[in-house]
């Protein structure tokens, strides 16, 4: 059942004072910053995924097997931990 215009205002005026009382646990309410901490996870895992294509390439041109295979696992690790990270966004 929708909300009459009435409960409307009144809910949009007690979220402004909630944000002008606290706008920490406002913005928490809100998820802005859980939003912006599984971006930043994402990112980093992206930047990890490649340095591991950086090692990967590196065992490959100077034939050490154990290198490229350790980036297959770097990558194969940060992909899976930026995937958690973005379908954990509320």
């Amino acid at each position: 059942m929708p909300l009459s215009e009435e409960e409307l205002r009144l809910l949009e005026q007690m979220e402004r004072a909630l944000s002008e009382e606290d706008p920490k646990f406002a913005s928490t309410l809100r998820g802005s910053t859980l939003r912006r901490a599984a971006r930043q996870r994402a990112i980093l895992a992206g930047l990890v995924f490649f340095g591991g294509i950086a090692l990967l390439m590196t065992g490959a041109v100077t034939e050490m097997i154990p290198v490229a295979v350790c980036g297959f696992v770097v990558m194969l690790a940060s992909a899976t931990y930026a995937l958690s990270a973005l379908r954990s966004r509320p």
